[in-house]
């Protein structure tokens, strides 16, 4: 039987911290790998009694242990863990997401991975984002060679042509790794063998990436000034588009929006990407990009973790 396990370094709330590992529990993995990035006695003391959840705390003898200092990037070290858990495990598939990241599949997942080609190294699941104040709508990918710049500006008339696919994350998804390949470290949305990244095209079939990036503007601003400085928007990424077609990357392009028009000018950006906007929401019904995903996060929690709320 295919066995398959999820690795994943989060830090947040107790509440955030049970729906993640609950809702994953819910999808029969043999192992779930929680690297805590930073102390929650009290979400520790609760998934640590699952027997599918493995718990370390990441703290200051958990690196010494590992010869090396606490990376300063949070990136660092959420692939140092993802690799150390791939290099230990005795699955046969692992996949590498973030706290908010909740994957979704009307099939097993068991089933989808046992079907794999053995030569597939890799396969990729693509993100679906969450649609502003509707907890159970998301943003459909749209994959290339459909028009898609056309399409995302035409549903975007502001900001459509800046950003990719109309999504604020990113579009690259994340991966289910074959594990036992010798020589594997992983990165964020990639896998590398021997310092070179691996290239398949290969993606999950029916398998995707509920992503719960910017579910409300009051997420959106708490975490702005940190995604803005170290996180998904920090200076240096690649642009969106090409910049000889005007592109910039999200740094670029929110500092100049709040350059030019402040506080104001972020929340217009984020109720037109978000589908906040009524008119936006439409023309994403018009054009069939929006996806209903119920994910019952609360009743999966009492399921999993009973007596915990």
């Amino acid at each position: 039987m295919t066995t398959w396990g999820i690795v994943t370094t989060l830090r947040g709330t107790t509440q955030e911290i049970l729906r993640f590992a609950a809702y994953h529990l819910d999808l029969d993995p043999d192992k779930i790998y929680i690297y805590l990035d930073e102390p929650n006695p009290e979400a520790r003391e609760i998934i640590d009694r699952h027997p599918k959840i493995k718990v370390r705390n990441c703290d200051a003898k958990f690196w010494a242990r590992r010869n090396r200092e606490r990376p300063q990037k949070h990136q660092v070290r959420q692939t140092a863990n993802a690799t150390q858990a791939y290099r230990r495990t005795d699955l046969d598939w692992l996949a590498h997401i973030d706290i908010d990241e909740f994957i979704w599949s009307r099939q097993s997942i068991r089933g989808v991975l046992s079907e794999m080609p053995n030569s597939t190294p890799f396969a990729r699941v693509r993100p679906i984002e969450a649609i502003a104040d509707a907890e159970d709508l998301y943003k459909a990918y749209i994959p290339k060679g459909q028009n898609r710049d056309g399409i995302v500006q035409s549903i975007y008339p502001n900001y459509g042509a800046f950003v990719l696919c109309g999504f604020f994350s990113h579009t690259q998804g994340k991966l289910f790794a074959r594990t036992g390949m010798p020589k594997i470290s992983f990165r964020i949305h990639n896998l590398f063998q021997n310092g070179e990244v691996l290239r398949d095209k290969t993606e999950l079939p029916g398998v995707q990436l509920c992503h719960r990036h910017a579910p409300d503007w009051e997420h959106f601003r708490t975490h702005y000034s940190f995604r803005l400085s170290r996180g998904s928007y920090q200076p240096g990424m690649s642009p969106n588009i090409p910049r000889e077609r005007g592109g910039m990357n999200m740094n670029e392009l929110l500092s100049w929006i709040e350059t030019e028009q402040g506080k104001d000018g972020l929340r217009a950006f984020y109720d037109e990407i978000s589908g906040a906007d009524p008119s936006v929401r439409e023309r994403l019904d018009e054009h069939g990009l929006i996806r209903h995903r119920a994910l019952d996060l609360d009743a999966k929690v009492a399921k999993h973790f009973p007596g915990s709320c």
